[in-house]
């Protein structure tokens, strides 16, 4: 073959080549814009609340784009959306796969693992995103939440510190933290984040409630006292600050105070066991300081069973009924034959 003609056909394939690469080029990047504009059309459709249509929008952007990791994502947080946690979570392993660097694919997979228990893997998953973006404050909140929720208390008080330091006037994570601080028997740390909480936000009753906890648990009477009385101006309905009063004016040797307090609990939340099994051991109290008071030991005995079926995990409790309940012997029957 002719030089020339070699030359001819060189030329001829490098520029198929080069229109072929083109061609494709040109139809990848006409199916991101398709795919784009499926995605727009998704958030459109979540922000009016219409998760199927927007479900099938991101899925018509995956399909046409399948490396598009923003359409992954969005498919991902949509289906969690609607419940489809499973769906949710391979939507955005794929994006992860796709993008191992993109922290919202990553932090949306936490959340979903948080929300479907799986601790272990919700976890891993913030660890990441906390790698990925350290100044992200609810990447941090949310990994010290899934390490409290697993009981590995050290990590979560260690997570729920780095939040703060990011954002140190947000007051959830400062009772958070003395949530922590109190199941680590650490009582002094955790009645200094929960005033730091206070600090931040000085209307949290619930806040009150768990201070007051700390001090019951102290047994510094008064000064949970004047912390509960608080709390219940602050909000009158709050069954639990009613309880934990009715505990603290117990301790006091204030029983009809105590009795009433706890009924209040109980009218306010009929499903607080604590009240219940609280307003009993009241009424056991008196019965025995008056045993001629038969009405109080009984009243003892049901709240004590009623706070049992709320809650049956209260060994303590069944003990207690065991050992007041009254004991009658069985008649027995004699059949003739």
């Amino acid at each position: 073959m002719r030089r020339r003609e070699v030359d001819v056909i060189l030329r001829l394939a490098v520029a198929a080549m080069v229109f072929g690469g083109l061609s494709a080029a040109g139809g990848c990047a006409l199916m991101r814009q398709q795919a784009t504009s499926h995605v727009a059309q998704g958030e459109a459709a979540l922000a009016a609340n219409n998760v199927e249509a927007a479900v099938a929008e991101f899925r018509e952007a995956v399909r046409l784009d399948p490396t598009y990791v923003d359409a992954h994502t969005r498919l991902g947080q949509a289906l969690r959306q609607s419940g489809d946690f499973h769906g949710a979570v391979e939507a955005l392993k794929e994006a992860v796969r796709l993008d191992p660097k993109a922290f919202a694919p990553m932090f949306e997979l936490g959340e979903v693992y948080r929300l479907l228990n799986k601790l272990t893997q919700a976890i891993r998953a913030y660890l990441v995103a906390c790698e990925l973006q350290p100044e992200n404050f609810d990447a941090h909140v949310r990994l010290a939440d899934c390490y409290y929720r697993a009981g590995e208390l050290e990590q979560a008080a260690q997570a729920y510190e780095a939040a703060l330091r990011l954002d140190p006037k947000n007051a959830q994570a400062w009772s958070n933290l003395g949530a922590v601080h109190y199941r680590q028997n650490q009582p002094y740390q955790a009645i200094a984040a929960y005033k730091r909480s206070l600090e931040c936000d000085t209307r949290q009753p619930a806040v009150l409630v768990n201070l007051a906890t700390v001090y019951l648990q102290q047994e510094r009477w008064q000064t949970a006292h004047r912390t509960l009385l608080i709390a219940i101006d602050m909000d009158p309905n709050l069954s639990a600050a009613h309880e934990r009063l009715g505990y603290c004016l117990w301790r006091q040797d204030a029983f009809e105070a105590a009795a009433e307090h706890y009924l209040r609990a109980i009218q306010l939340d009929p499903d607080n066991a604590a009240a219940h099994a609280g307003y009993g051991v009241v009424r056991m109290t008196q019965y025995l300081s008056n045993p001629e008071k038969v009405a109080y030991r009984d009243e003892a005995i049901e709240s004590w069973h009623v706070s049992l079926e709320i809650n049956p995990e209260q060994p303590k409790l069944r003990t207690l009924v065991e050992k007041y309940r009254p004991k009658q012997e069985r008649p027995v029957l004699l059949l003739e034959e």
